[in-house]
């Protein structure tokens, strides 16, 4: 009688082990074909993202090969910063950047927040004395001797929101 005991319970370990190694093998099969899944999602994904930034920065001096060609003489990655530079520094003008084409509506200047470069030519640039919104397109040029002239193209100033 014992010893058919011990048997039955043998038998039954052996089936719940084998089961158990059974669920567990097809699990780790499971989640790792899930986890390659998503990692090919996540992957496109990125892809998917990093060609829209492309696209998204096409118009910018950095990767514009005609607009480098046109500055083959300067070394684009210190004139960037120069451009941005000179058009930052008429901010500190008590009635605000010039090149917004704004006059002060209120108590606060106009100054020029962020500068995106397009190419050899053209900038945009958006501006706000806190409470109204505007961008502004500047042709700009760098003369020989280093120079940095600009010129508005065009200013628009969005309505003031009532929230």
């Amino acid at each position: 009688m014992k010893r058919q005991l011990y048997l039955y319970l043998f038998i039954v370990t052996a089936l719940v082990t084998a089961f158990t190694y059974m669920y567990f093998s097809k699990e780790l099969a499971f989640e790792k074909k899930k986890n390659e899944s998503e990692l090919k999602y996540l992957k496109d994904s990125i892809t998917g993202i990093s060609n829209k930034l492309l696209d998204a920065d096409h118009f910018s001096l950095e990767n514009n090969d005609f607009a480098k060609e046109y500055f083959a003489n300067y070394d684009i990655q210190k004139l960037i910063p120069q451009i941005k530079e000179a058009l930052l520094t008429y901010n500190d003008d008590p009635k605000g950047n010039v090149y917004t084409g704004q006059e002060k509506l209120g108590e606060q200047k106009f100054i020029i927040n962020k500068i995106k470069i397009l190419n050899h030519r053209w900038i945009i640039a958006d501006y706000s004395d806190g409470i109204y919104w505007g961008d502004v397109v500047l042709k700009y040029f760098v003369e020989k001797d280093g120079k940095i002239t600009f010129q508005i193209m065009d200013t628009f100033i969005y309505p003031k929101q009532e929230y």
